[in-house]
């Protein structure tokens, strides 16, 4: 690309006069309209009257329309005062049409010429090569505007995983536990935290959940008489005698999950 060539944003950005220079600043609003500071207007005419009477004087004589023809804007200007450095003044930002008609009202020769200026920059705004290059500026806000959205998505959606990963196996273990209503072994109870039989017996009786007696794990007294467990008798076929055969209730089974909770301990799913 040569060294004075464009590219088509830089092109929309640019505005100029015929002669090459900005006679009086244009700026474009989100509309990509082409627009003009009052204030800045005011000051290229030499107007001698203050500009709040000058401009509402010109609004209502020849009535220019708020947010059609114009918009009403704030901003801070320094001062020369300690006590208040900021004050707040209006201006207004004309579109281009009541741009021209303001100087042309004017009847003088710097009226006159800002008109011819703001045709010139009509004209140049609206040629081919500054059409394609605002349609490339505003495709690329488009494009912009996708993305973050897009982004902002995977932000929600990752969220929501979250929550929901938090909330989940909490409530499939408890669907799990709530969905049957036989008894369970202690090995399978076992499975559910990764742990063997052995180990799992041993971690209930570290915590005073149950002793063992007679190669039989049973619960101590304060924990028995709720339901937790229920124990058969059967006869062992080798030696003849009777043996006590100790399941769990899905009550139970709650509670054990609740007590090793408590300790930090989790069933596979919720790790």
């Amino acid at each position: 690309m040569k060294r004075n060539e464009m590219l088509p944003e830089e092109m929309a950005d640019k505005q100029m006069s015929g002669n090459g220079f900005e006679l009086i600043r244009i700026q474009t609003n989100e509309n990509e309209e082409q627009v003009v500071s009052g204030r800045d207007l005011h000051n290229f005419l030499e107007v001698r009257t203050r500009y709040n009477d000058w401009i509402n004087k010109r609004i209502k004589e020849y009535e220019f329309i708020e947010n059609i023809d114009f918009v009403l804007v704030t901003q801070k200007k320094v001062t020369n005062n300690p006590k208040n450095p900021y004050t707040e003044i209006t201006d207004h930002l004309m579109k281009i049409s009541m741009a021209k008609e303001v100087a042309m009202i004017e009847n003088n020769e710097k009226g006159r010429k800002a008109r011819l200026y703001f045709i010139k920059c009509e004209e140049a705004w609206n040629n081919e090569d500054m059409i394609l290059a605002r349609a490339f500026k505003i495709q690329n806000r488009k494009m912009l505007e996708y993305v973050k959205r897009i982004e902002n998505m995977e932000i929600e959606l990752k969220q929501k995983e979250q929550i929901i990963a938090e909330y989940e196996p909490k409530a499939s273990y408890y669907d799990l536990v709530l969905q049957s209503k036989a008894l369970i072994s202690i090995t399978l109870i076992a499975k559910d935290y990764g742990m063997s039989a052995v180990t799992f017996n041993r971690k209930l009786h570290e915590l005073g959940i149950q002793y063992r007696q007679g190669g039989t794990w049973l619960l101590y007294q304060k924990y028995s008489g709720f339901g937790y467990t229920k124990s058969t008798t059967f006869a062992d076929e080798k030696t003849g005698f009777s043996k006590l055969s100790t399941k769990w209730t899905q009550k139970g089974r709650l509670f054990l999950y609740e007590t090793l909770k408590g300790k930090g301990i989790l069933p596979v799913i919720e790790q």
